[in-house]
């Protein structure tokens, strides 16, 4: 049975070449918050850890909606986040931990497939690490 077809949740990066950010990947998960899907959502300045045991600065940002999955062109000046925006790798993810402060999870998509894990630092710096 493949994973996509028991209802894993979505997971999407994208490169987002920002107008006042610069070039960074924005990591995308999604989740239920108070009842609603959202895509819970991190800025990746240097892109995802392809290689075991590299980790990376993650900024947590604001939720985006999940419409936002396949949101791809150029955002407009003056809007958040105006630049342009690419799906640099997208599918399905599986948590196989969770907690307040941290999640391990294991991703499946089109250039990405194992595990990572993100966890908290200070405020909205957070660590993301490839572990297998």
């Amino acid at each position: 049975m493949k994973i996509k077809e028991v209802g894993a949740p979505i997971y999407v990066v994208q490169e987002h070449q920002a107008e006042k950010a610069g070039l960074h990947y924005d990591l995308r998960l999604q989740a239920i918050v108070k009842g609603e899907k959202v895509l819970l959502s991190w800025a990746v300045p240097k892109g995802m850890p392809e290689t075991k045991g590299v980790k990376r600065l993650a900024i947590r940002v604001q939720d985006h909606a999940l419409t936002w999955a396949k949101f791809k062109g150029t955002i407009p000046k003056g809007q958040y986040g105006a630049g342009t925006v690419k799906i640099w790798d997208s599918g399905v993810y599986v948590p196989i931990s969770i907690k307040k402060d941290a999640m391990t999870f294991e991703i499946h998509g089109k250039r990405l497939n194992g595990v990572w894990k993100i966890s908290k630092m200070e405020e909205n710096n957070w660590i993301l690490e490839r572990i297998e």
